[in-house]
């Protein structure tokens, strides 16, 4: 049996009753009840997806008695009997274990709870980890270094830590603890009036229940009568909740032995209960077009896709006093889902149409508040409801989740509302489960997830430009629209959630990074950037004077006017006129004039080197010198970008609509775009801090490779101390060429560049980049290790992980495809740091937003561009924020290097980069 991993070991009896509760009695054609099996089955095949076991078993209390009756005969006497339509589920699932080729044990004259904890101390003494698949309190006696527990229901995982968190007490403690509050579900009778207060202060300050017998006469009032009025009970309740862990088995851990599928088995079955997702992936199994077990990537069917066989009630909310009630219950909820509906997908011009929440699934509400068509029904007044809503909207304590909530929260500003209190976004539990295996938006969420087809946009309103707003919706429409967005909402958390929780560094990375980033990103975007418009529009001019140059030498180059915003007349001139050599050919044959074809032809012909010019200049022209004045917010005067947490998959922020983080730097007209964002006024200055050297840096780290470390401890020039090693100088020696190639190679090789692809940079032979990397990796022999192990890995797991356990999946790892397969590599060795990098930056923004709110609030973060932040700061506390910045984004990450931060200070962005 592998050690590596863990023996699994299901609470069969606890997952019958969870499921029989929390699932509705869903029933086949024949009207057989199947809701308990259909939520069992859906638990086990989670564990299955998660934890790809060799050795489980799932065990069933047995009929009869246990020796629990023999010692007190009132044991469990209060519990009803099983329901009818529960009891006839019971053999069904046992037939789908089986078919499973999963252990099932039904051991009698004892629990299954003595059962589980037998095997479990067996495993622990070989050494094997074990996880508990159950709902039972109980079993928490048995947690140990060794042991943890897995709910069945939100896959929150249960370690030592967590049962003393949960109950104020360690494992060690659990025994006595069930012994003195009792349990009234299984007649346990324990002490009466003792409740886990008081349980807990009692075992902290004696030790054990032996402790506490020992010192009752000690225990004052009523409650200290009631102790040793109840002291033979006591013991009689310790012997109870105490498993039995030596239970004679025919079996061990190590020979319950996951099986194989029985499929034609299975088939039949699923088609009898009429699951149709399941059976049709047993026929897809059967006929060999899909893997004969769960995987981590498989589409595992849900719980929570009982949701598309469920009634939904929305309501639509006219009535002051009702809409009153409804919040009464919103201010009680734990959490509820919140959802806006506008009339614009800009926030800084969307007006509110209407909104809709959602306390339990299935029910949901929404209110109209604007929706002004011809013969719309009177709603109530925006600005009361508003101000109304506005103290729970506000309230940090009142919890909620939303859907790409951040939209929500920069419209709701608009009002003057500032939204708080959110702690979970379904969108960004998406991304931080997997990043790349789904679109994020809410109707592929529901989709995968809940196997629900939501009503889309599109659907309701229409397409292209005659699209209607959402003002323009009848309500009676509208209504389901919104209503299902909010229930939508919290069933997807629900199902998210607690996969997150399953894995503890992917839920603290949506706690305690995605989740705070939201509102800091959400003012960065409201905030804006100032933007000197006439400054913009004097370079469009310059810019247009250049092309027509770089138009008119290229032309000349050709011998002939042509278009050089056509690939169709550049491919003619190049190839068929001039007779360059076709380096590629696109799809249908045709020589292309891509860009990565024209750079490499630009090395030794100067027409594609001037349609490269041409090309850079013209989507700098339309991109930012034309486009950015034109969106600037008139009643601001600020450019507003929107930053997006969902996209990119290693989990840097992008930016859109304008994109301010992909201006050019290294060209003149690029940093001319840069001078362009300016302080507001002359009492203010624009602050540039970024990271130096960042992914290099996690690289020395990650591969603790003793040069690069050793380099970025003293404070080198990586690229000089680079060349040196490589070319056998001293650091002092090394010329302008050897940096050069040595920073190629540096950062190249973190991207995972060929040989091919150095030799195209540095303009040399390949087997020449080949000896350079060659070189390098003798220099640098652990930097060499850690690609090697890191692809490994990947092949093996499927994934990567950064510093802070964010994972990127790659699913062409093991692709037939070999430049699939390459690329799916290259990733897997960049991934690690460019996400690393990504989290520290998002860990400064936090820190340092707190700092600020709190102490500069004359400072404002305006701009994140991948490693480096922009803030607009007033002169009089110039020093103190530059300082502090300095100091939080250095210590954002423990490393083994130090991170190095460059600040720089100017009346524009230029200037202070």
């Amino acid at each position: 049996m592998s050690k590596n991993k863990p023996l699994i070991l299901v609470d069969g009896s606890s997952y019958l009753y969870r499921a029989f509760h929390a699932l509705p009695p869903l029933t086949n054609s024949r009207g057989e009840p199947t809701g308990t099996v259909f939520g069992c089955i859906n638990m086990i095949k989670r564990l299955l997806e998660d934890y790809e076991p060799e050795h489980m078993a799932v065990i069933f209390d047995a009929k009869g008695k246990t020796f629990r009756d023999d010692i007190f005969p009132e044991y469990k006497a209060h519990r009803p009997p099983m329901p009818d339509e529960l009891r006839v589920q019971i053999e069904p699932l046992h037939a789908w274990v089986k078919a499973m080729g999963l252990p099932l044990l039904n051991i009698s004259g004892v629990e299954a709870d003595d059962v589980i904890g037998t095997l479990a101390k067996q495993a622990t003494e070989a050494g094997i980890k074990t996880i508990i698949s159950t709902g039972d309190k109980d079993l928490a006696q048995l947690v140990n270094e060794h042991i943890s527990l897995i709910n069945t229901m939100t896959n929150k995982v249960m370690d030592e830590a967590a049962v003393e968190k949960k109950f104020g007490i360690g494992p060690e403690l659990i025994v006595d603890y069930l012994a003195l509050v009792g349990d009234s579900v299984d007649n346990v009778p324990g002490v009466p009036g003792v409740g886990p207060k008081t349980a807990v202060k009692w075992l902290l300050e004696h030790g054990s229940v032996e402790g506490v017998i020992a010192n009752a006469d000690k225990v004052k009032g009523k409650i200290g009568e009631k102790l040793r009025a109840n002291l033979e009970q006591l013991r009689l309740s310790q012997t109870l909740v105490t498993l039995k862990c030596d239970v004679e088995l025919d079996v061990a851990p190590t020979t319950l032995n996951v099986g194989q599928h029985d499929i034609s088995i299975l088939r039949e079955f699923y088609q009898r209960m009429e699951f149709k997702r399941m059976l049709k992936d047993a026929i897809e199994q059967e006929q060999g077009t899909s893997a004969s077990s769960p995987s981590k990537k498989d589409n595992v069917e849900d719980t929570s896709a009982k949701t598309s066989e469920a009634k939904k009630t929305y309501h639509t909310i006219f009535d002051i006093e009702e809409l009153k009630t409804w919040l009464k219950r919103l201010q009680k909820a734990k959490l509820f889902a919140f959802d806006l509906e506008t009339t614009s997908l800009d926030y800084m011009q969307a007006e509110i149409v209407g909104f809709s929440f959602c306390i339990d699934p299935h029910e949901a509400v929404y209110v109209p508040l604007a929706h002004d068509y011809e013969g719309a029904p009177e709603q109530l007044d925006r600005k009361e409801v508003l101000a109304l809503f506005k103290p729970l909207l506000e309230d940090i304590t009142q919890h909620k989740v939303g859907q790409h909530i951040k939209y929500d929260m920069n419209v709701l500003a608009n009002y003057d509302i500032h939204l708080r209190g959110v702690v979970f976004d379904t969108m960004l539990e998406s991304y931080v489960l997997d990043s790349t295996g789904t679109r994020h938006d809410m109707d592929s969420l529901a989709l995968k997830y809940l196997g629900q087809k939501t009503v889309h946009f599109e659907d309701i309103a229409g397409k292209g430009a005659k699209q209607l707003t959402f003002n323009q919706i009848p309500i009676e429409t509208a209504a389901h629209y919104a209503a299902e967005d909010a229930d939508i909402t919290l069933q997807l958390h629900e199902t998210l959630w607690p996969k997150l929780q399953a894995h503890k560094e992917l839920s603290q990375l949506l706690r305690d990074i995605e989740i705070p980033l939201i509102p800091i990103l959400s003012n960065i975007e409201y905030t804006g950037v100032y933007i000197d418009a006439d400054m913009l529009k004097q370079q469009s001019k310059e810019i247009t004077e250049e092309l027509a140059k770089i138009i008119d030498e290229a032309e000349q180059l050709a011998g002939q006017a042509f278009n050089l915003d056509s690939p169709k007349q550049i491919q003619e001139i190049l190839f068929e006129k001039l007779k360059l050599p076709i380096l590629k050919k696109t799809p249908k044959g045709q020589p292309s004039t891509a860009e990565g074809v024209l750079q490499e032809l630009a090395l030794d012909y100067p027409l594609p080197k001037l349609i490269l010019r041409y090309r850079s200049l013209a989507k700098l022209k339309s991109t930012y010198a034309d486009s950015l004045p034109l969106q600037i917010n008139k009643k601001t005067g600020r450019v507003h970008t929107s930053y997006h947490q969902a996209v990119a998959a290693t989990g840097r922020l992008s930016s859109s609509t304008p994109n301010l983080q992909n201006i050019p730097i290294r060209t003149q007209e690029g940093r001319r775009i840069r001078q362009a964002f300016v302080a507001p006024n002359k009492d203010t200055v624009i602050l540039a801090a970024d990271y130096s050297q960042i992914e290099l840096r996690l690289m020395a780290h990650l591969s603790n490779d003793i040069g690069l470390v050793s380099a970025f401890q003293q404070g080198l020039d990586v690229h000089s101390a680079t060349a040196a090693e490589i070319f056998g100088v001293g650091v002092d020696d090394v010329d302008g060429e050897q940096r050069r190639r040595a920073k190629a190679i540096n950062f190249g090789l973190i991207y995972g560049m060929s040989a091919f692809g150095l030799g195209q940079q540095l303009g040399i032979g390949r087997n020449e980049a080949q000896q350079y990397i060659d070189l390098y990796f003798q220099r640098y022999p652990n930097a060499k290790a850690f690609m090697d192990s890191t692809r490994a890995l990947a092949k093996e797991q499927g994934y990567v992980e950064t510093i802070f356990g964010r994972r990127l999946y790659l699913p062409d790892i093991k692709s037939p495809n070999a430049q699939r397969r390459q690329y799916a590599e290259r990733a897997a060795i960049n991934a690690p740091m460019q996400g690393s990098a990504a989290d520290i930056i998002k860990r400064a923004m936090i820190e340092l937003n707190d700092w600020i709110v709190s102490e500069a609030p004359a400072a404002r973060m305006i701009m994140q561009v991948h490693d480096e932040l922009v803030f607009e700061v007033a002169t009089s506390q110039l020093n103190q924020v530059q300082e502090h910045i300095q100091y939080c984004m250095s210590h954002a990450a423990e490393l083994s290097v130090p991170l190095d931060v460059g600040i720089g200070v100017g009346s524009n962005w230029d200037e202070a980069h």
